[in-house]
């Protein structure tokens, strides 16, 4: 599996390798803006799918469904966690199958 850090960088360029015409339209910017054109982009296309940016990024990443469930879960244990919440209830709250 990929390492979490790794996770979001990894998205962010396959996303932009899958969208030339947006990195046409961005090479003219410096580094910096550029990666900030791409993440806004990235973000915008989260949203248009009815998805969180995170959700895009391990689809992305996700090597097969198996995996990408197995992060899904990963990432919604961690915000449980985060918000002291038992796992079942959380599950429950959110409507998650905790297989």
């Amino acid at each position: 599996m990929i390492a979490k850090e790794a996770r979001q960088a990894l998205a962010l360029q396959r996303f932009a390798q899958a969208h030339p015409q947006l990195l046409e339209e961005v090479r003219q910017l410096d580094a910096h803006e550029q990666a900030q054109q791409i993440e806004w982009a990235f973000e915008d296309a989260a949203h248009e799918q009815g998805l969180q940016p995170w959700e895009l990024a391990l689809q992305l990443i996700a090597e097969s469904p198996e995996q990408l469930q197995a992060m899904r879960l990963e990432t919604h244990r961690e915000v449980a966690e985060a918000l002291g919440m038992g796992w079942e209830e959380y599950c429950h709250f959110n409507e998650i199958d905790p297989v």
